[in-house]
């Protein structure tokens, strides 16, 4: 018997694990793949703020008063103030928690407006705080740093005394646990092989990826045994669900055409798990979707505008408020006006400002002007505006009000949703609504309490408590996204959930509930 099984082993549910096991509880992880999910794939960012070590050591000056009134404005009515300012409150502990567990941070601040900093740098403004706050805790390894992350996070597991189960997928919870489907021999090296295949190349290469995917699903099925693992309490922790096509066109229709950012294990599946057990969802309607006009870090002087020449938003905000507001526009059309001086300055920072992920999509933008290119240029703002279809009077008028002036030629980069050469990645932010006390699977309203074994336990005689984390879970970002925000609500929720998951198993309902 099992005290604690947790669905999933990415941040949301290696958190969960070391909290339930630091606490004496017996704790069993199982995951449908190799673990890391999301977050091996992920940045590695961690947005924390109100004073921590590396904020200090940068002379950084933030509290969690000022952390809770720009969160506020950003998370709407995700969680109720009371969480957020227990989330702002203990973000300095959270990174120290962290850190303890072996994740490394640094305290270099990048100089520029980025949408994720170079090698050189681990701290910056990585959401749209005027004035600008560094709280993005990237975590310390060379280029995108989820996999350090969760390498740190999944050793941390481990010397806890937790007990991992790959290969192994959740198909539904019990009155006495989780029942399982397994795979043994060797299919397991041909799952594994496959599967790691269809999520690095086919994020870039989405038919790859689905092709691939296929394959894992037919191993799966072919060769996987049953199995039921008995629990007194389970945490679901298992992702989004940007890659499950008919959840998104139910709950997000209008997100058809961006990046899905995460791995085929964010399929829903335990979102569906937790409403089999009675639970109830909140926002799946909330989706985050990117529109990074920087780096280069020069981008941001030009003018974002629509169609009709009218300008969009801030064009410093970050990526996620940029992303909303183009796509709230006819066709999802945008273009960044910039003249020569603003595009040569471009063009000498892209070396020395991104990475290689980043780079390739800088010189699509700043590379020769064309009709099938990412930029079309002319000698005047009218003709500029002819060539790219936009309203040349509007656009003029913008340019006036602005009081931008510039030398020509002018140039407009197409930075629309569904831009050849620029992906519009995205990811899910909604999930199973919880008790924000405890991380307790909730019920409707109507009933007034929470989903405790719920339906999957009539007749039995035992009930599983069932919480739920991350992405599985409505919580601090499931409002608005800023870079790290997920993953820092993935440690905070998880934290949560294992440590009150890990009372009831030790210590009954009541002590869930302290």
């Amino acid at each position: 018997m099992w005290d604690v099984v947790v669905v999933g082993f990415g941040a949301a549910g290696a958190c969960a694990a070391i909290e339930a096991a630091e606490a004496g509880a017996r704790v069993l992880v199982i995951d449908r793949f190799g673990g890391g999910g999301a977050t091996a794939i992920s940045g590695g960012v961690i947005y924390a703020g109100g004073g921590t070590r590396f904020q200090h050591q940068a002379k950084i000056k933030d509290n969690p008063r000022l952390m809770y009134e720009y969160l506020r404005t950003e998370t709407r009515d995700a969680v109720s103030p009371v969480t957020l300012r227990r989330f702002c409150e203990q973000s300095a502990e959270m990174l120290d928690w962290l850190t303890r567990h072996g994740v490394p941070f640094g305290s270099s601040v990048c100089p520029v407006k980025t949408s994720y900093p170079t090698n050189r740098h681990y701290l910056y403004v990585s959401g749209s705080e005027d004035p600008p706050v560094p709280r993005g805790h990237r975590t310390r390894a060379r280029g995108t740093s989820g996999h350090a992350l969760h390498r740190a996070l999944a050793e941390a597991v481990r010397a806890a005394g937790a007990e991992v189960h790959t290969q192994t997928r959740a198909i539904r919870l019990t009155g006495g646990g989780v029942e399982c489907r397994t795979l043994t021999g060797w299919p397991r090296l041909a799952h594994r092989v496959l599967h790691r295949l269809s999520v690095k190349p086919g994020l870039y290469l989405p038919g790859l990826g689905r092709v691939l995917h296929r394959q894992v699903i037919r191993i799966e099925d072919r060769h996987s045994a049953s199995r039921t693992i008995p629990a007194r309490a389970v945490v679901l922790a298992a992702g989004g669900f940007v890659f499950n096509r008919e959840m998104m066109r139910e709950h997000a229709p209008a997100y058809r055409r961006g990046l899905r950012l995460g791995t085929p294990g964010d399929d829903g599946s335990g979102i569906r798990l937790g409403v089999q057990a009675g639970g109830v969802t909140a926002h799946l309607d909330r989706v985050t979707l990117w529109r990074f006009l920087t780096p280069p870090s020069a981008l941001a002087g030009g003018l974002l505008v629509d169609r009709d020449g009218r300008r969009i938003c801030a064009e410093w905000r970050y990526g996620a408020a940029i992303g909303d507001a183009v796509l709230r526009r006819p066709g999802g059309r945008a273009w960044l006006l910039v003249d020569a001086q603003l595009l040569a300055a471009a063009r000498r920072q892209v070396w020395r400002e991104t990475l290689w992920f980043q780079r390739w999509q800088a010189w699509w933008m700043l590379g020769p002007a064309g009709p099938r290119m990412g930029r079309v240029s002319a000698s005047d703002v009218e003709g500029v505006a002819r060539r790219a279809g936009v309203d040349p009077a509007g656009l003029a008028a913008t340019v006036r009000d602005a009081g931008r002036g510039g030398r020509g030629p002018w140039s407009l980069i197409d930075v629309s949703i569904g831009a050849r050469g620029l992906p519009a990645p995205m990811l899910t932010l909604g999930g199973l609504a919880v008790n924000e006390e405890t991380g307790e699977l909730a019920v409707s309203e109507s009933a007034g309490e929470p989903a405790i074994g719920a339906a999957a336990n009539a007749g039995n005689e035992r009930k599983v408590a069932v919480y739920a984390a991350g992405r599985n879970a409505a919580g601090i970002c499931s409002g608005a996204y800023v870079s790290g925000l997920s993953l820092a609500d993935c440690v905070f929720s998880g934290r949560r959930a294992g440590r009150h998951s890990a009372a009831f198993a030790l210590g009954g309902a009541d002590a869930q509930r302290r």
